[in-house]
């Protein structure tokens, strides 16, 4: 298709490591970011203060989610993030940005089913849990 949907592509595929659809390592990744941000809350507050607002409130509401492409998602979560995933999962940051890209707004939909962000913070396990059905293979 284009050049976001290779990297997205060439992405998810270092990223598998040879795991059966990819999903555990980008489960990984998301996880990683959502705890590197202190919770979902503090995702959500990078977005907002990057002026993506918008785009992450349509991911938590109940109606469609907004896109956001690879630039957006670095300006965001800055270098400083998105190096350290790169480091952790072996590939590029230009990588991870298209990555979540592709996957941040369904997941972060997927985390909030009822168009709000829990206010306990979810810990590492129920996190994985709960984003463990949407990177099912």
């Amino acid at each position: 298709m284009g050049l976001l949907d290779g990297l997205v592509g060439q992405a998810l595929g270092q990223v598998t490591g040879g795991q059966t659809g990819g999903g555990g390592s980008m489960l990984g990744m998301v996880t990683a970011l959502i705890q590197g941000q202190g919770g979902l809350g503090g995702l959500l507050q990078k977005f907002e203060q990057s002026g993506l607002g918008e785009q992450a409130k349509s991911w938590v509401g109940t109606s469609a989610n907004l896109p956001v492409n690879a630039d957006q998602i670095s300006a965001a979560l800055g270098s400083g993030a998105l190096g350290e995933l790169a480091s952790k999962f072996g590939i590029s940051p230009d990588q991870v940005s298209g990555a979540l890209a592709n996957v941040l707004p369904k997941a972060v939909d997927h985390l909030t089913p009822n168009g709000q962000v829990a206010q306990n913070g979810a810990g590492l396990d129920s996190l994985t849990s709960a984003l463990g059905g949407l990177f099912k293979g």
